[in-house]
């Protein structure tokens, strides 16, 4: 596959790349600062060292317990976050309150826009770490109600990415849904830990969404075949590469 117009469908992440995972999260987090006294601005608790800090404990959680969902995972994380950043103890309400935040997190504002675009060449599907519940909240209020040809979650695999299942459950999916080969798959996304290196394991392509100043999911030795600041820079490049096809 030389060109982004060769793939049939685009598997993506959906909280970090078409959704902003990252000042989502730090939102949800305000209501703890607040209770201690504490802003952004004080030593220790910049955003950058706030999402370092919680992606530290994410992903142990999400290994430890594979069956719970995205939002419990989060209630998870709340309290041990609070404890490493030096704030007040939350309530088991307040915990969980920051785990049901996920579905109100806004949409970047080139996504929608750029799904609507890119619906026109592929089909688009969702392989996602989070909940059902969540993500239906989530997909109407950030993404509009965007319509994806299909939706596969953590909650559906019982698992969660970088876990090569999560992959292995959507490309068979794909090929019994769409009749999708492995090779026409683009997995489109911003995290390294949870989508690019996982991609790379299993043998698809991948296209990186980078989203400038993201914190989560980064690595120091990044893979990829494309790399876009932004969904909606992708969706130019594929209409300028159709454009050429015509000529």
């Amino acid at each position: 596959m030389s060109k982004l117009t060769d793939f049939k469908l685009l598997s993506f992440d959906v909280y970090g790349t078409l959704i902003d995972w990252e000042g989502g999260a730090l939102t949800a987090l305000e209501p703890s600062l607040q209770k201690s006294g504490k802003t952004f601005n004080d030593p220790g608790l910049d955003q950058k060292h706030i999402l370092q800090v919680l992606h530290e404990f994410e992903p142990v959680a999400e290994r430890e317990n594979p069956k719970l969902k995205y939002s419990e995972i989060l209630t998870i994380c709340h309290p041990q976050l609070c404890k490493k950043l030096g704030l007040a103890e939350p309530t088991k309400e307040e915990s969980e309150k920051f785990g049901a935040s996920v579905g109100s997190w806004p949409g970047f504002p080139d996504t929608v826009d750029a799904l609507k675009r890119l619906s026109k060449v592929y089909k688009l599907v969702v392989l996602s770490n989070v909940d059902n519940e969540s993500f239906k909240a989530g997909n109407a209020y950030g993404l509009q109600g965007f319509k994806f040809d299909a939706v596969y979650t953590a909650e559906d695999i019982g698992s969660y990415k970088p876990d090569l299942k999560n992959f292995e459950y959507m490309l068979k999916h794909v090929k019994e849904e769409f009749g999708v080969e492995k090779h026409e798959v683009l997995q489109t996304a911003q995290s390294q830990f949870h989508d690019h290196h996982p991609a790379k394991d299993i043998g698809i392509k991948s296209s990186w969404i980078y989203r400038p100043g993201a914190v989560m999911g980064n690595r120091k030795d990044p893979v990829y075949n494309w790399k876009f600041d932004t969904l909606g820079d992708m969706a130019d490049f594929v209409e300028k590469e159709l454009e050429e096809q015509k000529k």
